[in-house]
């Protein structure tokens, strides 16, 4: 225990010192926000898939597994569908943003300064609840694996990531990215091999390795395939993931080898969910993935394990405090102070790391379930930005005043379907049917009731 215990601190320390270094490169607000736009393939590839594959990703898909079977890797598999189709048919628009170091930047150059603000107050919520969602996972994991309170864990955690995000900004999240997906991509692997040799191989799955449809309906399937489809789509940190490519091919290949590389991510990590309920059935359903850890890794490689499973969370959590931060300075407080210096702006994005980090503590305490708390925030997100930000990168563009009643009707839908009784005792999800709402309005709303409709591609 005691070499795992060291591998872990070297490993922590590791990821302060590297962050602190990158740290040093940080000078203006674009550094802080897009590295400079500098970064090739691997490096995107790296980041990217470090910062979906967190927590909700990890521990939150093992524990649904065990929950319910194998029909959450299928549903998690419409994130990465949707990863492959943002590379084909997104990235090659965004050469119409070139200046934009923010999702505010391209929703003001579609539909004007007040949209800017409202998308940055969209994106410090989404952002602050998905964050928490991987600090509630590093309380679970370090927990059972080492003993420590859950709740000491979530601060331990935010600390970790707090101190080099809001210091290094982009270069430092890229630089720690790179190292934890390059510890993630050897560690997941060795738990599923370990893993599958504690219960004589994967081929003794076969009893639990079935679709269950007495919990969960083909209809609730759907739904769910389609809210991790939509859920996360173009959400503020991975926008920036599309922003900082040395070139658009660079960004294209780099999302494009990220959303295939998911598809076995999300099957390994299902697996070891259902090793985890072949072990021990009447297991903590949050506990399954480090469960497993802490049950078939031998020492030293445990340690390694642990370090893999802490690397996916703080990836993630520092990519959305990152994208948090830049919507609060960039995209909030600065249109609204009208702003002009840069060292001041850097200053605000620095602090509201640390503001927003605190927020996404108490997000990790609302739940149980580190899966829900992803779903619970796409509420703040999906649907009322998605639609007109995809629209508007794609070309068709309406006019503000579409805008805003679609984005007022999103808001009202999932307001109406998460309090009336009428729908909470139905089968409807509150993110679809906003986003649904949201999209009708949009793209039929008749142009004639309002002056300035077009249906042209952005300005460069």
């Amino acid at each position: 225990m005691k070499i795992d215990l060291m591998i872990m601190i070297i490993y922590f320390l590791a990821v302060i010192l590297n962050g602190l270094y990158n740290a040093k490169k940080v000078e203006t607000l674009s550094d802080f926000a897009t590295g400079n736009k500098s970064y090739t393939t691997f490096f995107i590839l790296a980041t990217l898939s470090s910062s979906f594959i967190g927590g909700g990703f990890t521990n939150g898909l093992a524990e649904k597994v065990f929950s319910y079977g194998i029909i959450y890797i299928i549903a998690l598999w419409g994130f990465s569908l949707k990863e492959i189709l943002i590379a084909q048919y997104i990235v090659p628009k965004m050469a119409n943003f070139t200046e934009a170091i923010s999702v505010g930047d391209i929703m003001q150059q579609l539909y004007g300064p007040k949209a800017k603000i409202f998308t940055g107050i969209a994106s410090m919520l989404v952002c602050a609840g998905i964050a928490g969602a991987q600090f509630g996972a590093f309380g679970y994991i370090l927990n059972v694996l080492t003993g420590i309170d859950q709740y000491y864990g979530v601060v331990f955690a935010s600390l970790i990531v707090i101190i080099y995000s809001s210091l290094g900004g982009m270069k430092s999240v890229v630089a720690n990215d790179t190292l934890h997906f390059c510890v993630l991509i050897i560690a997941l692997p060795l738990v599923l091999i370990f893993g599958s040799h504690k219960i004589g191989g994967l081929s003794n799955l076969e009893d639990v390795f079935s679709f269950n449809f007495s919990m969960i309906s083909p209809l609730q399937l759907g739904a769910l395939f389609l809210s991790f489809f939509f859920g996360e789509t173009l959400v503020p940190p991975y926008v920036q993931r599309l922003l900082i490519g040395k070139t658009l091919t660079h960004t294209k290949f780099g999302t494009l080898y990220s959303g295939i590389l998911s598809f076995f991510f999300f099957g390994m990590i299902g697996l070891i969910g259902l090793i985890a309920f072949k072990l021990h059935p009447t297991l903590n359903p949050n506990l399954a993935l480090p469960f497993v850890i802490n049950y078939a890794m031998p020492i030293g490689l445990k340690g390694l394990a642990i370090a893999g499973m802490m690397a996916v969370i703080m990836s993630s959590a520092d990519s959305f405090l990152n994208a948090a931060a830049i919507a609060a300075s960039h995209d909030v407080i600065k249109p609204i102070l009208r702003m002009n210096d840069n060292f001041i702006e850097l200053a605000i994005s620095r602090f509201a790391t640390l503001f927003i980090g605190i927020c996404a503590i108490f997000f990790a305490l609302l739940s149980e379930s580190v899966l829900d708390i992803l779903l619970i925030s796409y509420n703040f997100w999906t649907p009322f930005i998605l639609v007109p930000l995809v629209a508007g990168i794609m070309g068709l563009k309406r006019n503000t005043t579409t805008f805003w009643i679609s984005a007022i009707l999103g808001v009202v839908s999932v307001f109406c379907v998460k309090l009336l009784p009428i729908f909470k005792e139905s089968f409807f999800d509150a993110t679809l049917v906003g986003v649904g709402i949201n999209a009708l309005v949009f793209l039929l709303l008749k142009p004639k009731f309002f002056k300035g409709f077009s249906e042209i591609t952005p300005k460069n």
